[in-house]
Order: C-alpha cells, then structure tokens, then sequence
C-alpha cells in the first residue's frame, strides 16, 4: 500500500525491518491515513472469505499493540469471523508522534471512530483491555447499531465512586517517574515480566514488543497513557465521556444498557484490574456473563491465549 503524505507532525515511524524476526505475526499490514498519520491495522477475513461476516475487532491498551491478539486471528476466523487489531497511533506498526501532550484519550478514540467509519465496520464483537476499555466501549455506546455484542477484558471505565486499586496508583507514580523505570519505559519487559503463568518465552516476548519503539523519542504514547489516568489527569484522560459510558452501559433497557450481550473475562491474578473489579462489572452491567481466567494477570491475552479465545467464542457464536 503507498505510504500517506508524510505527517505534519514530528512522529517516528517504525521502520519494517524491525518487525521481521517475528515469525508468528506474518499478517500482511493495513494502512489508513488519519491527520496525516499513517496508523495500522490487522486485517484477516474469515474462514472462506465471506464478504458480509461479521467481524472481531480487538483493541489493545498500554503498552502492547496488535501482537497480543496474533494468537486469536486462527481460531476467530476459523470460527466464521473477518478478524481486524488496529494499532492506537504510537504504538506497534502506527506511526509515533514524539510529543507526549499530544497524547490524550480522545485523540485515541477519534482515531479508533476513524477506523470504524472509514471500514464501514458492521455486525462487530468488540474485545477491548486496559486502555482499549475506554477507548472501545465509547465505540459502543456511541455508535451502538454497529455492535452485535462486547467482550470485557482487564479494563475500566472511570466514574464517580471507583476505587482505584493500589496497583493502579502504584503503575501510575513508577510510569510518571522515569527514574523509577530505569530512565526509559522498558516496553516489552512490562509486557514479558508480568505475565503469571508459565512456559512463556519471555525474551522473545520482550524483544516481540520492544520492536515497534527505538529509544526515548517513540515512547511518548506509552508513558502518556499512565499519565492519562483520570483520578489523577481528568481532562486528558477523558473522565467526564468515561462517566458517560458508564452510565450508559449500566442504564436500563436490557444487557449493557443498550440492548448488547455484555461478556467478561478477567485474569483473576491481575494487580491492576483486580477480580473483585470483575465481580463489580459483572454485578452492574445487566444480563452480563462472566469468565475466571485462573492464574491470569493483566495481559491475559498473553497469558492465556486460548482460555481467552475460548471464553470469547463460547459468548460469541451462535
């Protein structure tokens, strides 16, 4: 695909060497130009290239990118699904404005609403996590025609009341404080140090997600998000829209509040998004299901690849 016009911003853009060693992410990369960012996206059509399938869009958070859902493209589409993990702008293959103000939550949400809009996406499952929760539930209850049904991962939605888990000030006060991260966000060992179950690789974990970034100019998205937290930063974070989902998806009328089958699955071992925060989604949001994920922390993606796909599939066919 020709590379958009060349961003008016200053923005790294992740040269495609770096991405090569990684034999199990070989999903050819989509392109689509927002403000003059070139941002990307996985797209993989279902099983037998059905044109009108419904689709699987998965939304990542801080500080992953689409890799972590490559172990969930086989089995969604197998299952009949047209399978689509954008990159939020600053991360994986999306280019990287190096201005950390530039990064606030309705940017990332615009972005995603772009990608929606321009794809014309219909009949969708949305599975969002960490940051994707915020930005892909304001998906949901903006845009509610467009969804078939929601699968709640580790995430939150900010409101009036919730009490922040010790982890999340904890992440915040380590990811504000460069010193405290050594001098840099060490993307992938993040990623790698946290999982809790075994057997993973973690060198090739941490080299898989360390590849879209290089050195301290590229990361400014991922030391943004910590920073976006709304009990702390409620304008960049987005409170008062975070709210409002919240209420939506709580208020009366059926699943979710807007007539949508609601599904959550929580790793039950994750420090930030506890499994009582699990419990507390699932009491509020009308008609929900809920799945334990044992031993799982808050990359549950990464670190239960298949109970996870598994638990989505179960809610999601038929």
């Amino acid at each position: 695909m020709t590379d958009p016009t060349p961003s008016p911003l200053p923005a790294f853009r992740t040269p495609d060497e770096r991405f090569d060693a990684l034999a199990d992410f070989l999903f050819e990369p989509r392109y689509l130009e927002w403000e003059g960012l070139r941002v990307h996206h996985v797209d993989v059509p279902a099983a037998g290239g059905d044109p009108d399938a419904p689709v699987m869009l998965l939304v990542h958070g801080e500080p992953t990118w689409s890799y972590l859902y490559r172990g969930f493209v086989g089995p969604l589409t197998a299952a009949g699904f047209r399978v689509i993990a954008p990159d939020h702008v600053g991360f994986g293959r999306s280019d990287k404005p190096v201005d950390d103000e530039w990064y606030v939550i309705e940017r990332h949400v615009e972005r995603l609403r772009h990608l929606i809009d321009t794809l014309d996406l219909r009949r969708v499952t949305i599975v969002v996590q960490d940051w994707g929760g915020p930005i892909g539930l304001r998906q949901v209850v903006d845009q509610p025609a467009r969804f078939e049904r929601v699968v709640i991962l580790n995430t939150w939605l900010h409101h009036e009341g919730l009490e922040y888990s010790d982890g999340v000030r904890w992440w915040r006060e380590m990811a504000t404080d460069p010193e405290k991260l050594g001098g840099d966000m060490p993307v992938g060992s993040i990623v790698a140090g946290s999982l809790g179950r075994p057997g993973h690789d973690t060198a090739a974990l941490t080299a898989a997600y360390d590849a879209p970034f290089d050195g301290h100019d590229s990361k400014a998205g991922a030391r943004r998000f910590p920073f976006c937290i709304p009990f702390a930063e409620p304008t960049a974070g987005n409170a008062a829209d975070q709210q409002r989902c919240w209420d939506a998806l709580r208020a009366p009328g059926g699943p979710g509040g807007l007539g949508l089958p609601v599904h959550i699955a929580f790793g039950d071992s994750d420090p930030i998004f506890t499994w009582d925060w699990a419990q507390q989604w699932h009491a509020e949001l009308t008609g929900s299901t809920l799945d334990r994920i044992e031993g799982a922390t808050h990359f549950v993606q990464e670190d239960a690849t298949e109970d996870v796909a598994a638990a989505i599939l179960r809610h999601a066919v038929g």
